[in-house]
């Protein structure tokens, strides 16, 4: 098992309980794919480097969570056409 981290920006457009969904939703897909969830860091609203989809701000959240190698391709696939998800990035963390 390998450590993660899956970064999230959210729309902050949208009310408190769906983002919450959409974070809940991204974890049913670590889960599904045989990763285990250790921690989610919610960084609140910040303003975003660049406008996207017409919106200059945004919520981050960060999921640690360990998974098989082959699992963040497959929660990628999944995230990647989420609505309310503005972008994602999931990365391998160091053991050290």
């Amino acid at each position: 098992m390998n450590k993660y981290e899956l970064a999230l920006v959210v729309n902050a457009k949208i009310e408190d309980d769906a983002r919450a969904a959409v974070v809940e939703k991204a974890q049913g897909y670590i889960t599904r794919f045989g990763g285990v969830v250790s921690e989610v860091e919610d960084w609140g609203k910040k303003k975003l480097a660049y406008d996207i989809q017409k919106m200059s701000e945004g919520y981050y959240y960060f999921i640690q969570f360990e998974a098989e190698a082959d699992a963040p391709a497959q929660i990628e696939e999944n995230v990647r056409i989420m609505d309310n998800v503005l972008r994602f990035l999931c990365v391998r963390k160091d053991e050290a």
